[in-house]
C-alpha cells in the first residue's frame, strides 16, 4: 500500500494536522510536534495528546503513515560542547514527544561539522547522539534523512548513512528517509529509468531497504550534484515525473510515509492525486 501525503501545518493545535492532511486527499502526513525554530517547547498536556490521537483515529491515520520532523536548530554532530548539548537535549525531548503522541518515528537531518572537525568525527558524534537518545526513550525510531550536502551538512552520501547506522547500537530503532531532491543534488541521478535503477540498487547495497522508514518526494530546481537544496513542484523541476511514477509502481516503497515538501501547497491535492493514479489507487 502506498501512503502519500505532505508536510502539513499543525498551527493552532497538533490535532489540526490530521484534519489538514485529510482535506488534501492525503493518506500520509508529516508535521512538526513543536515550533521548529525553537529549542524547546512546553510539555504536551494530556488533553493535547488525547486530541491528537482522536484526530488521527477520526481521519484514519496510523503511526506507519505519519513522519514527524524535528527542529531545524538541532545539529547532532555539532563540534561545540554547548551546541551539541543543546541539540542532544532537544532531540531527546522531540523523541519523547513523539512517543507520547503514539508516533513511532522521528525524521531528522543528521548534522553538520561547521568546518571545525572532520567528516568522520562529525559522523561519530551523530551516532553517539542517536545512541544517547535511544537509551533515554522508548518505542520511537530515529530516522536519518539524507541531505543535499549544502554547506557543511553531512548525509549526502549513502555511505554517510551506512556509517552512522553501523555505529548505532539498537539497529531496530534506526532508519532512513530518502529525499529525492536531496539525492539528486547530492549526485544521485534518478531522473531516468536507468539512473533510478542504478541509484536504488546502490542504496540497497550500501544502506539496505530494510532501513527505509519514509521518503520526501520533491522535484529539484538545481542540477544533479549541485549540492544545493532547492525543492520544486513535481514535474516542474529537473528530475521530472518519471522518477515519481517509478516510485509509485515499485513495491519497495510500500507501507511508509511518502511526503511532499514541494513549494506550492495549493498544488498538493493535484500532486497527491497524480501520484495516487500512478500507484493505481
Amino acid at each position: 500500500m502506498k501512503y502519500i501525503g505532505a508536510h502539513v501545518s499543525a498551527s493552532g493545535s497538533l490535532a489540526n494536522a490530521p484534519k489538514n492532511a485529510h482535506e488534501i486527499g492525503a493518506t500520509a502526513f508529516a508535521l512538526f510536534t513543536k515550533n521548529q525554530r525553537q529549542w524547546m517547547a512546553k510539555p504536551l498536556t494530556s488533553a493535547e495528546i488525547a486530541e491528537f490521537k482522536d484526530s488521527c483515529a477520526k481521519y484514519g491515520y496510523g503511526p506507519q503513515q505519519i513522519l514527524p520532523h524535528d527542529s531545524y536548530l538541532i545539529n547532532l554532530g555539532n563540534p561545540t560542547d554547548e551546541g551539541l548539548g543543546k541539540s542532544r537535549a532537544a532531540f531527546i525531548d522531540e523523541m519523547a514527544r513523539c512517543g507520547a503522541l503514539g508516533l513511532d518515528r522521528l525524521n531528522f537531518h543528521p548534522g553538520s561539522h561547521l568546518g571545525a572537525i572532520s567528516e568522520e568525527e562529525c559522523l561519530n558524534l551523530i551516532a553517539e547522539s542517536i545512541n544517547l537518545a535511544l537509551s533515554k526513550t522508548e518505542g520511537v525510531t530515529a530516522v536519518i534523512e539524507n541531505t543535499a550536502g549544502q554547506g557543511s551538512n553531512l548525509g549526502y552520501k549513502f555511505e554517510h548513512l551506512a556509517y552512522i547506522i553501523d555505529r548505532v547500537e539498537d539497529k531496530a530503532r534506526v532508519g532512513v528517509c530518502i529525499d529525492t531532491c536531496h539525492s539528486f543534488a547530492g549526485g544521485y541521478d534518478l531522473s531516468t529509468e536507468e539512473g533510478f535503477k542504478r541509484v536504488f540498487d546502490e542504496f540497497d547495497k550500501v544502506v539496505g531497504f530494510s532501513y527505509l522508514r519514509g521518503m520526501h518526494l520533491n522535484d529539484a530546481k538545481k542540477g544533479v550534484g549541485s549540492r544545493v537544496d532547492r525543492h520544486e513542484v513535481l514535474g516542474s523541476g529537473i528530475i521530472g515525473w518519471n522518477a515519481f511514477k517509478m516510485i509509485m509502481e515499485d513495491s519497495r516503497f510500500d507501507n511508509i510515509p511518502l511526503i511532499l515538501e514541494t513549494p506550492e501547497p495549493e498544488l498538493w491535492p493535484q500532486e497527491i492525486a497524480t501520484l495516487k493514479g500512478y500507484a493505481g489507487l
